[in-house]
């Protein structure tokens, strides 16, 4: 009897999350698609471990687990936003964008990887942003979202060098979606800009996981599978 295929994606709410989750859905390619966000029942909350624990164990178990998706992320709120120079940093700053765009994520990869199949093909995925990327840095600002999403990139290459010794089949990557047309890009979405639309990006998203190997694990993608510099 063949077992169950799961999906999971986190940040279901968001405008590239619910657009994903749509997709996946759509798809027909796995027997459950669960979605979790702050929302959701039951509730993740990603910058609470105890939350992720509960949250996790609640839907473990209900298939094998052949998709994950890390749909979260921090780029403004209220007074907080990117900075235009270094004079702008602000602990608070900093302390918010790495709770959700690097040290959540983390603790969900501790407790998601171990959940996937030892054997067969497993895709793990965690949103990043090519601003990112040190090597692409060119003009400078945006301090936490750069630092933040750079620590993330190095969160997800190091757990999959680890995630390899066990799982030879697993995908683990972090991916650029482009900018999309969402309440976290739109206040700093130039004119002129090649903007998408969150079913787009999502579409553009999961054809390019379908790309990629075992061996282009730990790597940093955009969203159609061409590999970006750390």
């Amino acid at each position: 009897m063949t077992e169950a295929t799961q999906a999971l994606i986190i940040g279901s709410t968001g405008g590239i999350g619910r657009a994903l989750v749509e997709q996946v859905r759509a798809s027909g390619r796995y027997d459950l698609v669960t979605a979790l966000s702050r929302s959701s029942s039951p509730a993740i909350d990603i910058t609470d471990e105890a939350s992720i624990v509960s949250a996790i164990d609640a839907v473990a178990g209900q298939g094998v687990l052949r998709l994950v998706i890390l749909a979260t992320g921090f780029l403004h709120h209220g007074a907080i936003g990117p900075e235009k120079a270094n004079r702008h940093l602000r602990g608070e700053a900093l302390a918010q964008a790495f709770a959700v765009n690097t040290i959540g994520p983390a603790l969900v990869l501790k407790h998601v990887l171990p959940l996937l199949p030892r054997s067969g093909r497993s895709v793990v995925m965690a949103l990043s942003a090519r601003v990112g990327s040190i090597y692409d840095n060119r003009l400078g600002g945006w301090h936490s979202y750069r630092a933040s999403k750079a620590a993330l990139n190095q969160i997800v290459r190091t757990c999959a060098i680890e995630l390899a010794r066990t799982h030879r089949d697993a995908v683990l990557v972090a991916m650029h979606p482009g900018t999309v047309d969402t309440p976290l890009s739109r206040p700093f979405s130039r004119s002129g800009l090649d903007v998408q639309q969150p079913e787009d990006a999502a579409g553009a998203i999961l054809a390019g996981l379908d790309t990629l190997t075992p061996s282009e694990s730990g790597q940093f993608f955009d969203r159609t599978g061409k590999r970006l510099p750390y």
